[in-house]
């Protein structure tokens, strides 16, 4: 046991030194290393601090008169600005990194869709990251509405069944649900159509769609 215990000693205090020789050796590459290390991380904190932190604040404020105009329903302005402020896309151009100008690409999708730009909502929603419950799930939904009026119903349906899967909530996923539904009853695919629908009666009973859900039952169920 004694010996055991010492064979081991040894071989730890081997281990040990060969360490502290290669901390010897490699010495000075260990302390670039660490530095390069360190000045990283300051460059990290630094850039955060003094540079995305103050264009957070000023791509917030910039953005709250576009949020007014698009508010109003003035949506050419909301997306354009005029002499004085900035509109959305100025934004994106100019602060596209942060969380405003982020939340701009939104509201720029909204905006085009409801003016008619189909394909100028889809690009400005497809490029929208939101993370949140409602948006993410809504700009989706909305890209397949854009389709939808350009005529691609397949890929309507695929937005709407993608925004149905992303985040389960009793607003958003019924209303996915349901356009998924109608656009399949388009496409003569009752038997996906009847899925969606039976999703909506089974798990939503609170939400608006679920009111009329067993006419529509009814009408896939009669094409299969």
């Amino acid at each position: 046991m004694e010996k055991q215990i010492e064979e081991k000693n040894t071989e730890m205090g081997n281990i040990i030194t060969r360490s502290e020789e290669f901390i010897q050796k490699n010495q000075k590459i260990i302390t670039i290393v660490v530095v390069a290390i360190l000045v990283v991380v300051v460059a990290i904190f630094g850039l955060r601090k003094w540079y995305f932190q103050p264009r957070e604040v000023r791509a917030a404020e910039e953005m709250f008169a576009a949020e007014q105009w698009f508010a109003q329903g003035d949506f050419e302005k909301a997306l354009n600005g005029d002499d004085t402020y900035r509109g959305f896309l100025a934004i994106i151009d100019n602060y596209g990194c942060t969380k405003a100008g982020n939340l701009a690409k939104y509201y720029a999708g909204i905006a085009n869709l409801r003016m008619g730009n189909y394909d100028e909502a889809n690009k400005w929603l497809g490029k929208y990251s939101g993370k949140d419950t409602f948006t993410k799930p809504l700009a989706e939904m909305m890209q397949g509405d854009a389709e939808m009026e350009l005529g691609n119903t397949e890929k309507a349906v695929s937005h709407y069944t993608k925004a149905a899967k992303m985040e389960s909530n009793f607003i958003t996923t019924p209303t996915a649900l349901f356009k998924a539904g109608m656009g399949y009853l388009m496409l003569n695919n009752n038997s996906n159509a009847l899925d969606c629908f039976k999703q909506i009666k089974a798990n939503y009973p609170e939400s608006t769609e679920w009111q009329d859900i067993d006419k529509y039952i009814a009408i896939a169920e009669a094409g299969k």
